[in-house]
């Protein structure tokens, strides 16, 4: 098993920045495929971006070229990096976690997931 907790949410204004963290315990002997996806109140779950062991990065085009995913392995960390906040933006943010390599943006690939984060975007 594998529990995730993500921090770093908040209120912001329209064009603010903010950083989520998902820190991974329990089996992190090996690294994960994550990935962030977000919830708004009465929508979908959504994807947002996701990292491969490698390192390669993947992003819904409602986050491209204003939102940033990384890990640090060495801490079982994975970060979100959001730049230029919208309201839209506003959700509950998740991270997760899948055992095996594939397909990463459809929340029905991913075993494991953290209880959220609250972002909201609002002036």
């Amino acid at each position: 098993q594998v529990q995730l907790v993500e921090s770093g949410g908040g209120l912001v204004q329209p064009g603010d920045s903010l950083k989520l963290s998902c820190a991974a315990s329990g089996r992190t002997s090996r690294q994960y495929p994550m990935g962030w996806f977000r919830q708004a109140p009465g929508k979908e779950r959504e994807f947002v971006a996701a990292i491969r062991v490698g390192g390669t990065t993947y992003y819904a085009d409602s986050a491209k070229s204003r939102f940033t995913i990384s890990r640090d392995d060495a801490k079982n960390t994975v970060y979100l990096q959001m730049n230029s906040l919208k309201p839209e933006d506003t959700a509950v943010y998740y991270c997760a976690a899948r055992r095996y390599s594939g397909s990463l943006d459809a929340p029905s690939e991913y075993d494991y997931w953290g209880q959220g984060t609250q972002v909201t975007v609002s002036s």
